[in-house]
């Protein structure tokens, strides 16, 4: 009797997985975009203007404003009967690849010419050890600082490093992963671990990423984040999300959206990155961008439909400063704390989604005087130090090449033609100048008198002279640090310490900057030997201080115990 209704119940069970599994096999699927295809008319335009008064403006603007909305857009059958079933948006590069295709072909090219993941910190990269881990000791970069590689795998690299999540997203087929093309971050990883807790699995890594990092990484989430990341019950993410969870909503998947630059509606250039939106909007008026006589102007607009305000900005015209300048670039990511109180700041502020836009020798004043804010503290010496980005924007918006009418993207995305068809395109295969030396510095605009070795000779010549000032830095940065212990460890008065921390934070300023900065001074050689030099001075001014003090109390001491 038992034994039959054991079987009954089997047989109930088998009987409605298969059900289930039928059902799953069953269930009707969105269709997925058919990317070869160009949709040249669809719904009626003036249905979404009723709502959509921002987009009918936008379009107004350039060539897609006879661009069916199904070319960009699913799901609009059901938005119209009800409009809180909010349309998808196409985020692949392939939405804008079917009519762009030289473009999108250039930009998935995958450059080879430097391995992956490989570190700054190796003896024959920008800031070999020992001195790096010395100088960065107690912050996450310390775990894995690898130089760039190609814009595709902005997001996946971000995911993959040690620093990022703790190790637990790792590539599903290994190191061959970095012979697979540009494609969807969870076609390439796994999760290797149960649960959204957002910590260090692996040894010596680091669960450092945040959710305001991923808005340079990618903008698959654009409509998920509110202005600047304030948290709104109506955006699903925001600056104090769990990063972890952000990564395993699979909302986010491609590196570099081409909408980053290009807005889709007006076929203009434009600013999606909100910390550069505010930056360049303060009151205070202060970034390289407002002192400069011919900046670029732009036009900010709400793009906010869905609760919370989401601003962009559009450009007069193409400005790779601005635009590369969304990313590339020097800002706030992270936690931190006040460096007179010492209360933390956490991501309630927006001060951790924060663009200064400011060169190098401006930075000290920025960070120290006016925000007071402090990424982490040297375990060592006790100074309270700042963590810089990649600032390659601020530091070729006053160089000589800048002046001179050149642009980022006259040596990284130059005009070339298709040898095929013989037309001429913007290349957005970003990569060293060295690539294609006759389409960067070899143009009529430029050095047409040089050879391509005349050209690669002046680059490294460049970057060989600041990369040797940089070595002198870490030197001088190293002995401020012992001397700093030792004099703490001499019990010298806490007013001489904090001046020596003090010359430290400055030192630090003016030699980190160009760790971070990816060109090795190449974007503006004599900013970079300004900035190195006055970080030397800093630290022998530092060392000098301990040492006097130390003199002064050995003698005080002497002194003392000749008049007993």
């Amino acid at each position: 009797m038992m034994r039959r209704f054991f079987l009954l119940v089997l047989s109930f069970m088998l009987v409605s997985f298969g059900s289930v599994v039928f059902a799953a096999k069953t269930a009707p699927k969105q269709a997925a975009p058919d990317y070869a295809k160009v949709v040249k008319k669809g719904v009626d335009y003036n249905k979404c203007y009723e709502c959509h008064d921002t987009i009918k403006e936008l379009r107004g603007m350039g060539k897609h404003s006879n661009l069916a909305c199904e070319n960009c857009h699913g799901n609009i059958d059901a938005h119209l009967k009800d409009s809180t079933n909010h349309p998808t948006v196409y985020t692949e590069w392939q939405a804008c690849g079917k009519c762009h295709k030289e473009q999108f072909e250039s930009f998935m090219t995958v450059s080879k010419h430097r391995p992956a993941r490989d570190e700054k910190s190796q003896i024959t990269n920008r800031a070999p050890n020992p001195y790096w881990d010395k100088l960065m000791m107690g912050h996450a970069f310390t775990k894995e600082h690898a130089l760039t590689r190609s814009h595709p795998f902005m997001l996946l690299d971000q995911v993959l490093v040690d620093r990022a999540a703790g190790g637990r997203f790792q590539p599903k087929n290994g190191w061959m992963y970095v012979n697979e093309k540009p494609q969807k971050i969870w076609d390439v990883i796994v999760d290797t671990q149960p649960g959204s807790e957002h910590k260090a699995f692996m040894k010596q890594t680091a669960a450092a990423v945040n959710p305001v990092c991923f808005q340079c990484k990618t903008q698959d989430h654009i409509l998920d984040w509110a202005y600047l990341g304030d948290p709104n019950t109506s955006a699903p993410f925001n600056r104090k999300s769990n990063p972890t969870a952000m990564i395993q909503s699979k909302k986010m998947q491609h590196g570099l959206n081409c909408y980053q630059c290009h807005d889709p509606h007006a076929a203009k250039p434009r600013i999606v990155r909100d910390a550069l939106i505010a930056a360049l909007t303060r009151p205070e008026a202060d970034t390289l961008w407002h002192k400069d006589p011919s900046h670029t102007n732009f036009k900010v607009i709400d793009m906010g439909m869905r609760g919370y305000t989401r601003k962009i900005a559009i450009l007069e015209k193409y400005d790779s400063r601005l635009l590369c300048g969304q990313c590339h670039v020097e800002y706030v990511c992270n936690p931190g704390e006040d460096r007179n109180t010492g209360a933390k700041i956490g991501y309630d502020s927006p001060l951790t989604n924060h663009f200064p836009y400011k060169d190098v020798l401006q930075l000290y004043d920025h960070y120290v005087n006016q925000l007071h804010f402090t990424d982490f503290i040297h375990p060592l010496t006790g100074a309270k130090l700042v963590k810089f980005q990649h600032p390659e924007s601020e530091t070729f918006y006053n160089s000589k090449h800048a002046k001179a009418g050149a642009g980022c993207d006259s040596c990284h995305t130059p005009k070339v033609k298709d040898k095929k068809t013989g037309k001429v395109y913007t290349s957005h295969y970003a990569v060293t100048p060295k690539h294609d030396l006759k389409a960067s510095c070899l143009t009529s605009k430029c050095h047409s008198n040089w050879t391509e070795e005349d050209a690669k000779y002046a680059i490294d010549s460049v970057k060989a002279y600041i990369k040797g000032k940089m070595r002198k830095a870490e030197f001088w940065l190293d002995r401020l640090i012992d001397k700093i212990v030792e004099g703490k460890n001499a019990d010298l008065p806490a007013d001489v310490i904090a001046k020596a921390q003090d010359y430290h934070v400055k030192a630090h300023i003016l030699w980190e900057y160009w760790t971070a900065e990816n060109s090795d001074g190449f974007h503006n050689p004599e900013l970079a030997r300004e900035s190195l030099a006055q970080s030397i001075d800093a630290s022998m001014a530092g060392v000098k201080l301990i040492d006097d003090a130390l003199k002064a109390k050995k003698a005080s001491a002497q002194q003392t115990q000749a008049q007993k």
